[in-house]
């Protein structure tokens, strides 16, 4: 009788231990998670000489392995936790101080911002890029401005663009006017001479937001016709929708250009890279999609859209995705002058903007 009325007071302290045990396990693991975020910091450094960052990332993982190693012994707890976030506190104030810049030696195709002078309905875009291209690596550069006039946009298309399996995609917008003239916007990472793409870096203050705004005969024709290594599908999808809603958005893209030519901002792989800034640009926006999984995942996005009803869905996805296929259009067209046109010829006569 005495070993079974302990029982119900037992129940409670096994609970206590096991709630105990837990949140330490899941305070060593955040505690491991931050220390790594810290190591890779300054492993990325661009402050620093190579080998003062190694030095400074190596010292940094074993005092943060020893803290990690100190929390878990009782006596040392409360001050390995108390020193390690005062660490955490002063490697990331020392972090977000770092200032993005547009004073760079920046690569060629990424070197000429873009701006927009607004003017009531009426639009300049200057530096439109408009490369010609021998090879992905060969080419003279050549900008132009052109004028818009708000009130003929009647056309916003999506492209996603594939080379590594349907999960991952660049996807960038471009918007098309009555007068037959389209202007494509890429949100990219800007990269420096010598600099090449990492998704790693590209979560430590690497590389400046872009917009690269271009001719379609350059944005899409590069991706078509000139990227080889790996090959690039690309794909182009009708936005539906409203004429005003697609004015906004433009208007919304022509502020942030302008912005970020006045003042710098850093590139982020997850929260600022080409589809998470379309989805901010647009969920203010009446009747904008809500976030989903399918947007971080990029590749997804066009079936997401389909699924929200913001594509043509009088087919079925597998044969919207089929139609939107368009390298072999863009090949034959080439350099041609409407070569915005005869990458559009396989679609239905379009429905515009309403």
């Amino acid at each position: 009788m005495a070993a079974t009325s302990s029982s119900p007071r037992s129940t409670p302290a096994v609970l206590r231990r096991v709630a105990r045990a837990i949140g330490l396990a899941l305070l060593v693991l955040t505690m491991l998670g931050v220390g790594g975020w810290e190591v890779l910091a300054l492993r990325y450094w661009d402050h620093a000489s190579p080998l003062l960052r190694s030095a400074l990332s190596w010292t940094l993982a074993l005092v943060s392995g020893g803290l990690v190693i100190g929390f878990l012994l009782r006596r040392w707890r409360r001050r390995s936790l108390a020193a390690f976030a005062v660490l955490f506190a002063l490697v990331l104030i020392a972090w977000r101080g770092i200032a993005a810049s547009n004073d760079r030696d920046w690569q060629t195709d990424s070197a000429v911002l873009a701006y927009a002078t607004i003017d009531g309905d009426r639009i300049t875009l200057h530096n439109i890029r408009n490369f010609d291209y021998r090879t992905e690596s060969d080419f003279t550069p050549a900008y132009y401005d052109r004028t818009f006039y708000l009130s003929q946009l009647d056309d916003v298309d999506l492209f996603a663009v594939y080379w590594m399996g349907p999960a991952i995609a660049h996807t960038f917008l471009s918007f098309g006017f009555s007068d037959g003239g389209h202007v494509a916007i890429s949100i990219e990472a800007r990269k420096e001479k010598g600099e090449g793409y990492s998704s790693v870096q590209g979560f430590f203050r690497q590389y400046e937001l872009y917009y690269a705004v271009g001719d379609e005969r350059d944005l899409v024709r590069l991706r078509t016709n000139y990227r080889h290594d790996p090959p690039e599908q690309v794909h182009l999808y009708r936005l539906e929708g409203s004429a005003a809603a697609g004015r906004r958005l433009f208007l919304a893209y022509l502020q942030r250009i302008n912005g970020l030519r006045e003042h710098a901002e850093w590139y982020n792989t997850l929260t600022s890279n080409c589809t998470n800034s379309i989805w901010s640009l647009t969920h203010l926006l009446p009747g904008h999609v809500p976030y989903s999984w399918k947007i971080l995942v990029s590749g997804y996005l066009p079936e997401y859209l389909y699924e929200q009803g913001r594509l043509d869905t009088s087919v079925s996805f597998q044969e919207l995705q089929r139609r939107s296929y368009i390298n072999p259009l863009a090949q034959q067209a080439d350099q041609a002058p409407d070569f915005s046109r005869r990458i559009r010829a396989a679609e239905p006569e379009r429905v515009r903007l309403r």
